[in-house]
C-alpha cells in the first residue's frame, strides 16, 4: 500500500554550492529526491517551492520538514557562512504552509545517520575496531568543512551534538605546511582548517604551493586541481592534494583525541568520497596517527569514508522521528 500525499513529508540538506530535498513518507522511505543549485533560489523557501514544482502539477501538501543545512542554528534568523541564504525559520514554516519545520546542522543530521550506516555504505581506512556505545566523531570537507559527535546516552540513545570546529586554527605539522601558512596569513586575517580542507581550501593550497614554487597559478576550480592531481599532470596540483589529506587526517586525530572517539572516525562531505581508492593510499591516516605519545591509541581508531546515498537526509529524517 502506497501511502497518501497527505503523509508526505520533507526532508533536505543544504549546502554552500547545491540544496538536495527528498519527500519521506510514513514509512521511512526517501523518493523523489533532487538537487537544486543553492545560489539560482533566494532562500530556502524558494528553493522548497522550485523542488516541489519540478515533482506535480498540483500543489503537494506537507505537513513537516527536516532540513540540514552547512550552518550553526542560533535562534529564529539563519545566515550562511559560506551561502547567500539569509532568512526566518519561523517565517519560511508559515510560507511552507508546515505544522513543524524542524533546522539541523549539516553534520549534526550525518552524525544522526551513523549509526544505521554499514556494509558497503563505509569503507574502512586503518586502524582498529570501534568500542561499543563510545564517542563517534564526523569530518567532512565540501564548501566548507563540517565536523561533529556522537555520544551514547544512559538510555543507548545516539544523540548528535553539533560544532564548528571547521573554524578552528588551522597549525603546521612540518616546515613546508609552515611555508604555506605564512602565505595564506598575508591574505587572510585568520587562517583556519577550513580555508586549507575544504574546496577553497583545496584551491586556497594550490595557489600558496605556487607562490612557493615561484611558477604563475593557472584559475583552477577544486574539482580540476583533483583531476590534474589525481592524473598526475601538474606538480602542484598533486602536492596540493596531498597536503589537502595531511590536513584533513591531522584535524580528524585531534577532533579523534578531544573528544575519546574510540567509536571511529567517519570521514564525509562532498570531496573525499569522489577521491576514490587514491583517498586510503594518500597521507591521511599517517597524519591521524602521527601523535607523538598517543601515535598507539590514535592507530587503534578506525576511521571510516562515509559511501552512502544522501546520509544527510537520512539524518534529516531520523531528526523527525525522534522529535
Amino acid at each position: 500500500m502506497q501511502p497518501g500525499p497527505d503523509t508526505l513529508r520533507l526532508v533536505g540538506d543544504v549546502g554552500g554550492t547545491n540544496a538536495r530535498f527528498a519527500l519521506l513518507d510514513d514509512f521511512g522511505h526517501l523518493h523523489s529526491a533532487r538537487t537544486l543549485p543553492t545560489a539560482d533560489h533566494a532562500d530556502l523557501a524558494a528553493a522548497v517551492q522550485a523542488y516541489l514544482a519540478q515533482l506535480a502539477s498540483r500543489p503537494i501538501p506537507l505537513r513537516e520538514a527536516a532540513i540540514a543545512i552547512a550552518n550553526p542554528i542560533e535562534g529564529d534568523w539563519l545566515q550562511m557562512t559560506n551561502g547567500p541564504w539569509r532568512f526566518s525559520i519561523e517565517a519560511t514554516r508559515q510560507v511552507l504552509g508546515l505544522r513543524r519545520l524542524c533546522m539541523l546542522n549539516d553534520f549534526e543530521a550525518l552524525a544522526l545517520a551513523v549509526p544505521a550506516l554499514g556494509g558497503d555504505q563505509l569503507d574502512a581506512v586503518g586502524g582498529g575496531s570501534t568500542v561499543d556505545r563510545a564517542p563517534r566523531v564526523l569530518i567532512g570537507p565540501g564548501t566548507g568543512l563540517g565536523m561533529a559527535s556522537l555520544v551514547c546516552g544512559h538510555d543507548g540513545r545516539w544523540i548528535a551534538v553539533p560544532g564548528e570546529g571547521g573554524h578552528a586554527t588551522a597549525a603546521p605539522t612540518c616546515e613546508r605546511e609552515a611555508d604555506i601558512l605564512r602565505v595564506l596569513w598575508k591574505q587572510f586575517d585568520h587562517v583556519s582548517v577550513e580555508r586549507v580542507v575544504s574546496g577553497m581550501g583545496l584551491e586556497n593550497l594550490y595557489r600558496a604551493i605556487a607562490t612557493l614554487d615561484g611558477v604563475p597559478a593557472q584559475s583552477l576550480s577544486a574539482a580540476q586541481i583533483s583531476q590534474k592531481a589525481l592524473a598526475g599532470s601538474d606538480a602542484q596540483c598533486v602536492e596540493a592534494l596531498q597536503r589537502f589529506c595531511a590536513l584533513l587526517g591531522s584535524a580528524a586525530g585531534n577532533l579523534a583525541l578531544t573528544l575519546g572517539a574510540r567509536g571511529g572516525v567517519y570521514v564525509g562531505g562532498g570531496i573525499v568520497p569522489k577521491l576514490g581508492p587514491y583517498f586510503a593510499a594518500s597521507p591521511f591516516r599517517a597524519a591521524f596517527e602521527d601523535k607523538g605519545r598517543y601515535r598507539d591509541y590514535l592507530g587503534r581508531i578506525p576511521t571510516f569514508v562515509i559511501r552512502a546515498e544522501e546520509p544527510a537526509l537520512l539524518g534529516a529524517a531520523r531528526a523527525l522521528e525522534q522529535d
